[in-house]
This record gives C-alpha cells, sequence and structure tokens, in this order.
C-alpha cells in the first residue's frame, strides 16, 4: 500500500494540504485524517458522503480513520475531507502529477534583485488564478520534508508576487547557482519545475536619485545617488550611471556616461547598474528640470 510520504510518488503535505498520485497508479493513495483523537470518522468528496458516490466506491476503502484510493483517474481529483459529525478535521487535495513537458519560463515565472543583499522578488504569472508556491534549495528541488515553501496572497494585476531570502555572501564570488522549484495546481494536475540561476543574472537596481547638478565654466556635472536598496558599501558595490538629457534650443537629446553634460539643457533623466558584473539597468527616474 502507497503510503502519503514526501520521497515517493504520493506526496501529503499541511492538514490542509495535496496529495499527489499518476495516473491509475497501481499503488493505493492513502489520505490521513488529521486528528488527535480517536473515534470514528466519515469522508466526503466535494462536501458529498463517500459513500452515497456511485463512480468511487470501487476505488475507495476506509482504513481505520484514513482513506484508501486506488486506480486514481481524473473522476476522482478534487477535495477530499474527513469529519466527525458536523465537525470538519482536516482535508486534502487528490492531485495527479502533471507529465506535460512545458518549460518554466513558459509558464511566465520571472525573478529579480534590487541588490546583492539576501532577498530577492518574484512574479508568477497565469492566465488563472492558479495556487502556486515557491521554495529555495537542494530541499525543494529534490522533494524533501525540510523543504521551506513560500506561498503568496498578494495577486496584483494578474500576477502572485512573492519575497524570497537566501543566504549567499555579497562579499564573495558567486559559484553557485540558485535552484528555485516552482508548484502549480493546474486543472487539478501539479506542476513542478526547477530553474536555476546566477543572483547576478536578475540584478536590477531600483532608480537612483538625481541630487542636483552643479555648474561649471563648459558644462554640467550631475550629482547622482545611489538608490536607499543598493548594497552597501558603495565603494564595493559600485555603480555606473547613463544620463539622457533634452537640449533647450532644438529638443534634441543626447546621453553622457560620465557625470557630466552640456550646457543649455532643459531636463534630463539617469539610470544605473551594476559596474562590474553589468547588470540589467535600472528603470529611468523621472525627468527632471534643470533651471541654469
Amino acid at each position: 500500500v502507497g503510503v502519503c510520504v514526501w520521497v515517493c510518488l504520493c506526496v501529503c503535505v499541511l492538514v490542509i494540504g495535496h496529495c499527489i498520485s499518476h495516473m491509475n497508479d497501481a499503488n493505493p493513495v492513502t489520505l490521513t485524517c488529521h486528528t488527535a483523537t480517536d473515534g470514528a470518522v466519515t469522508w466526503k468528496f466535494h462536501g458529498e458522503d463517500i459513500e452515497s458516490d456511485v463512480e468511487l466506491e470501487d476505488n475507495v476503502q476506509l482504513n481505520g480513520q484514513n482513506l484508501s484510493v486506488s486506480e486514481v483517474d481524473t473522476p476522482m481529483l478534487g477535495k477530499y475531507s474527513c469529519w466527525r459529525g458536523k465537525e470538519m478535521l482536516s482535508s486534502t487535495y487528490l492531485l495527479l502529477e502533471s507529465e506535460e513537458e512545458e518549460e518554466l519560463d513558459n509558464l511566465s515565472l520571472s525573478c529579480w534583485a534590487k541588490s546583492f543583499d539576501c532577498n530577492f522578488s518574484c512574479n508568477w504569472t497565469h492566465s488563472e488564478r492558479t495556487p502556486v508556491r515557491l521554495g529555495l534549495g537542494h530541499d525543494c528541488s529534490e522533494r524533501r520534508k525540510s523543504c521551506h515553501w513560500v506561498s503568496s496572497d498578494r495577486f496584483v494585476d494578474g500576477r502572485f508576487q512573492f519575497e524570497l531570502s537566501h543566504s549567499l555572501s555579497p562579499y564573495a564570488e558567486e559559484s553557485t547557482k540558485l535552484e528555485l522549484t516552482a508548484e502549480a495546481i493546474i486543472n487539478l494536475s501539479i506542476l513542478r519545475r526547477t530553474k536555476r540561476f546566477y543572483l547576478r543574472n536578475i540584478v536590477q537596481p531600483d532608480s537612483p536619485q538625481i541630487v542636483n547638478c552643479q555648474e561649471g565654466k563648459d558644462d554640467l556635472k550631475v550629482i547622482i545617488d545611489a538608490p536607499s536598496s543598493w548594497s552597501t558599501p558603495h565603494s564595493f558595490f559600485s555603480l555606473e550611471h547613463e544620463i539622457e538629457y533634452v537640449f533647450k534650443d532644438d529638443g534634441k537629446t543626447g546621453r553622457s556616461s560620465s557625470d557630466l553634460i552640456p550646457k543649455g539643457i532643459s531636463k534630463l533623466r539617469v539610470r544605473s547598474r551594476d559596474s562590474l558584473v553589468l547588470s540589467a539597468w535600472s528603470q529611468w527616474t523621472p525627468w527632471k528640470n534643470v533651471t541654469q
């Protein structure tokens, strides 16, 4: 009898969790009723007593307080719950493990870091508001119980937003890729994919701060500060800047990779990137009017 443990094909997690099987797996799936007390329980499938479900009667068997489901097929997928009287003790979703070869990139998982500090962010985009969770490290990619999963209830503009932490030293040369595993429930199947990347490849600083302009004899010097979210000390984590400006007389634009720009401009804006690893450019600052 196949028991739901993390290291085999069937996986149960959480009191309100999910259990994973393969289509028509010969090994029954055991759904556990999580209760600290003895006594008889009843099981329901989508809120209806299992005993009254004709389609399930040949494939389910009560073993003490737990439920065994055999030859799992599509009609058996969904929410199972165990009850004592009118009290629901726990619930579990029985799902199929997806066998699709869809790449994780095609599922619109994008990540970025504002600095080389310990945190980074990810967005998950899908056509449906599907449940998803992310986990970092070998424990998650190898499906161990010790994996620390991160869920999100922040759903903004069709995206789930995640905040994750890593243990890489920002001062050491990066030689190991991060391993990020995503699990998503899509159409009663669970899709699991792992993405590997260097932190330096997802770094994108926030927009810098334009402090002021100092007028010289022949040009203007733009004083620029790193964003407050950037790694410190700035002498070690240096940024390079690009300035875009508009001439006052003819409206033409120009760019400068130094902090010196011509006189006679009406406005300017700035963006930054890490000068060592040549990270992605930050977003441009808003246009700043220049008075001379």
